[in-house]
């Protein structure tokens, strides 16, 4: 969520900065030519003031004194543009040249220029010139009229260069831009700071969430900071965490008592049971069918304590040699193989992994035993012992009738058996125990197709240390 939550408030953030940097470095820019532009009709209203003193055109008579203003205008121009390196002229109407500096510049036919030598013929300056970009190369044209007895006699226009304006927009953009940076620096550490403020109870549900569902149920959403609404959300989850860990502890408890309880009735069913058929004939079937449901019966209540304990203990992990531990069970079984004929292949290499050795064994014999009830005679079960990367397996293979989709779909439910098998002992909670035990470790049990025929159980049990 944070991935997707920081890049929304950058962009936004960036978009906000932008809006207000651009307007800004346009103003900027306009500020600096502006000032420019100011400075150029300042020079020109001088140079118009002096102009409007040589009246007579360069084709006619002129007095000494005449000439003396007309020197004095062109060391004032020729002074400009040695000073400043801008280009300037007092042109007549008639576009002939008063006086002007550099001494070869003349009035173009057209331009910029020449635009504005027109305009300046009507009476008034010229317009503001176009905005000049720091990537531009262009000049700056001003152009005032020089008026006399109310009339347009000539016209002074400044040709400016546009290089240290220029230099002078960049070096503003520069500051502007370095503010930007250092604005969205700022508002990307608290856009951090705000999205770990929001996102911190929301990492800590996700976590706590992941470890009930694995089946740590002590697991609770600690005291943390954010907003107040997600901090109301935490204490309602861990209410409802302790409302579910108690609703499930009072069903393992009512099953564990239950099974408790039933036990000495059903012992003394059994041995009233037992009693009666001393009063019948020798191989009753109908008392020996009794006594058979009666220790079924047995079984299952069995079976029902070991799995609401199974589920109720947690797991002892420790660092155990899966390889060996599967090799006691293998031994153990043989006997139990031998006298059904099926021939128990063990390869049992060395590895180790994290596992409690007491529900690893309990799960590894509920697995082996259906193996070799399931699997003809003269048939093998083989058992494998392997790591892949994170976990080690021990792999149970029969050439058994295996399994349907549809029932290995619900293989390992508690009471579930397959229609197939129901004249086969068994309570049908063998598996389900089995379950219980491996997922307490952070273990796991699967069911797959052994082809042609048979079924393939992989149990398996992590290697890396639990967590904490």
């Amino acid at each position: 969520m944070r991935t997707r939550l920081l890049p929304l408030l950058i962009v936004l953030m960036a978009a906000v900065l932008l809006a207000l940097g651009i307007p800004l470095a346009v103003s900027l820019a306009g500020a600096q030519q502006q000032n420019v532009v100011v400075d150029r009709i300042d020079d020109t209203a001088r140079f118009a003031a002096l102009a409007q003193f040589v009246t007579d055109s360069p084709d006619g008579a002129t007095s000494a004194f005449e000439n003396e203003r007309l020197a004095t205008l062109s060391s004032e121009l020729r002074s400009y543009y040695e000073v400043y390196g801008i280009r300037s002229g007092v042109f007549y109407r008639t576009g002939h040249p008063m006086a002007q500096a550099p001494a070869k510049w003349s009035l173009p036919k057209e331009g910029e220029v020449r635009d504005a030598f027109d305009e300046a013929k009507l009476s008034r300056r010229s317009h503001d010139p176009k905005q000049v970009w720091p990537w531009q190369r262009r000049t700056l044209v001003v152009a005032s009229p020089v008026i006399r007895d109310g009339d347009v006699v000539a016209v002074v226009v400044t040709d400016s260069p546009t290089g240290q304006m220029r230099s002078r927009t960049l070096h503003g953009w520069l500051v502007i831009g370095a503010g930007e940076s250092a604005a969205m620096l700022l508002a990307v550490g608290a856009a951090l700071r705000l999205t770990g403020w929001v996102l911190k109870p929301v990492r800590v549900l996700d976590a706590t969430t992941h470890d009930i569902a694995t089946g740590r149920l002590k697991s609770r959403v600690a005291a943390a900071g954010g907003p107040p609404e997600l901090q109301r959300l935490a204490r309602s989850f861990n209410e409802m965490a302790d409302n579910v860990e108690d609703v499930l502890e009072q069903q393992r408890a009512f099953v564990a008592d239950a099974s408790h309880q039933l036990r000495n009735p059903l012992a003394a069913l059994l041995l009233r049971i037992e009693l009666l058929s001393f009063e019948l004939p020798e191989g009753n079937k109908e008392i020996a069918s009794v006594q058979a449901e009666g220790k079924r019966l047995a079984q299952v209540l069995d079976d029902l304590l070991d799995l609401a304990l199974a589920e109720h203990t947690e797991a002892d992990l420790k660092i155990t040699d899966i390889g060996g531990l599967t090799a006691e069970r293998l031994a153990a079984w043989a006997p139990t193989a031998e006298a059904k004929g099926v021939r128990l292949v063990g390869d049992c290499r060395p590895t180790t992994a994290w596992a409690d050795p007491v529900a690893l064994s309990s799960a590894l014999d509920a697995v082996i035993d259906n193996a070799v009830k399931f699997t003809p005679g003269d048939q093998t079960v083989e058992v494998t012992v392997a790591s892949h990367g994170d976990t080690s397996t021990v792999v149970v293979t029969d050439h058994g009738p295996g399994l349907t989709d549809e029932e290995l779909a619900r293989v390992g439910d508690r009471f579930w058996r397959s229609g197939r098998h129901q004249n086969v002992k068994g309570s049908g909670l063998g598996l389900s125990i089995s379950r219980a035990l491996l997922a307490a470790g952070g273990g796991s049990i699967a069911f797959d197709r052994h082809e042609p025929h048979g079924l393939k159980v992989t149990v398996a049990v992590p290697r890396s240390a639990p967590a904490a």
